[in-house]
C-alpha cells in the first residue's frame, strides 16, 4: 500500500528573526494544512531548507512535526545527504522518532555512477524498515537516477517503494513507469506537471504550492484520481500562473514570501537564501489574489 495519495505539502520551516526555528508558527502551518485536505506532510526538504540545520536541528525539527500531527496523516522525513553514513543515521533517528516514511535526495556535489546510486540507497535500506521514496533532481543535485536503476531498487528491496519525479522529463518518467509495471509509486514533483505525472500512473504530488494553497492542491490529485483528467487539467491549468510566481525564484524563497501573504509568519531566509526581489514580489501578490489566496 502507497504511503499515501493525492497532495504531499513539502512544507516550509517558519524561522524568527533570530534565525531559529519558530515552532509556535511551524505548528499553526501544520495545522492549517491537516485542516485544509493535504494527505501527507514531507519535512525537511528542499522547501524547508534542512541544507541549512545542522544534523541536530534537522531532527528536532523532524520529531516536532511527527509529535504535532500525531498519525492524523502521513509524515515523511527527508533524510536524503550526499554522504552515505548520515543519509543512513538520519534515516533510523526518523523511523525511531515515528516517521511513516522517508524522502531521500540522489546525492548531490560528489555525485554517483548508477552503481554508486544502487549502493547508496540500498545501504539505506537495509538500515530501517520504513518506507523510502527516491527524490530525482538532476537541476540541483548534478544526479539523474535512471529509470533501471529506479525500478531495479524497488524490486530488490521491499521498503524502497517509490518516486519523486523533479525531473522535468516525462519521456523518462514514462519509461521509468513502463518497466516499472506497477512496482514503483510515483510522485510529481513539479506543481506544473501533476496532471501529466499522474496521467501515467503518478499517485500525486510532493507540492510547493500545496503551502498555500492546500486544498486546491489536493482537488487536482483528487480529480485525477477519480479518474476525471478533463476537470484536473482545468484545475491545473488555473493554477499553473501561481506556480510559475512561485517558482521565479529559487525554491523556497518565493513560497516563504507567498506565506507571509496569507498570514503565516514564515520568517526570514537563511544564507545563501535572500528576500525576494520586490519585482518578482509584486507579480506574486498579483497572482495571488487571482488565485484567490489573499
Amino acid at each position: 500500500m502507497a504511503i499515501f495519495k493525492g497532495a504531499g505539502v513539502a512544507i516550509a520551516t517558519p524561522f524568527n528573526a533570530n534565525g531559529e526555528v519558530n515552532y509556535e508558527e511551524f505548528e499553526r502551518l501544520i495545522e492549517f494544512q491537516i485542516a485544509n485536505g493535504t494527505d501527507a506532510i514531507i519535512v525537511c526538504g528542499t522547501t524547508g531548507e534542512a541544507a541549512t540545520m545542522s544534523e541536530e536541528e534537522h531532527m528536532e525539527v523532524v520529531k516536532f512535526c511527527i509529535d504535532k500531527v500525531n498519525k492524523r496523516i502521513p509524515v515523511i522525513a527527508g533524510t536524503g545527504s550526499n554522504c552515505t553514513e548520515t543519509a543512513v543515521k538520519l534515516s533510523k533517528i526518523a523511523e525511531e522518532y515515528g516517521a511513516d516514511g522517508v524522502l531521500c535526495v540522489s546525492p548531490y556535489y560528489n555525485k554517483a555512477t548508477q552503481n554508486g546510486l544502487l549502493a547508496h540507497f540500498g545501504a539505506i535500506a537495509e538500515a530501517i524498515n520504513i518506507p523510502i521514496i527516491l527524490y530525482n533532481v538532476p537541476s540541483r543535485t548534478g544526479c539523474n537516477i535512471m529509470p533501471e536503476t529506479v525500478v531495479k531498487l524497488c524490486r530488490q528491496y521491499k521498503n524502497i517503494v517509490g518516486i519523486k519525479d523533479a525531473t522535468g522529463n516525462i519521456a523518462q518518467t514514462s519509461r521509468m513507469m513502463q518497466l516499472a509495471e506497477g512496482c514503483v509509486d510515483l510522485y510529481s514533483g513539479n506543481d506544473d506537471e501533476i496532471v501529466p505525472i499522474m496521467a501515467v500512473g503518478g499517485l500525486g504530488v510532493i507540492s510547493v504550492l500545496s503551502n498555500v494553497a492546500p486544498q486546491q492542491t489536493h482537488d487536482i490529485c483528487q480529480k485525477c484520481l477519480d479518474g476525471d483528467f478533463a476537470t484536473a487539467r482545468e484545475l491545473q491549468f488555473k493554477a499553473l500562473p501561481l506556480v510559475k510566481a512561485l517558482f521565479s525564484e529559487v525554491n523556497p524563497i518565493p513560497v516563504k514570501s507567498a506565506l507571509e501573504m496569507i498570514g503565516i509568519k514564515a520568517g526570514p531566509l537563511r544564507l545563501p537564501l535572500t528576500k525576494m526581489e520586490p519585482a518578482n514580489e509584486a507579480v506574486l501578490k498579483e497572482e495571488m489574489q487571482k488565485y484567490g489566496l489573499i
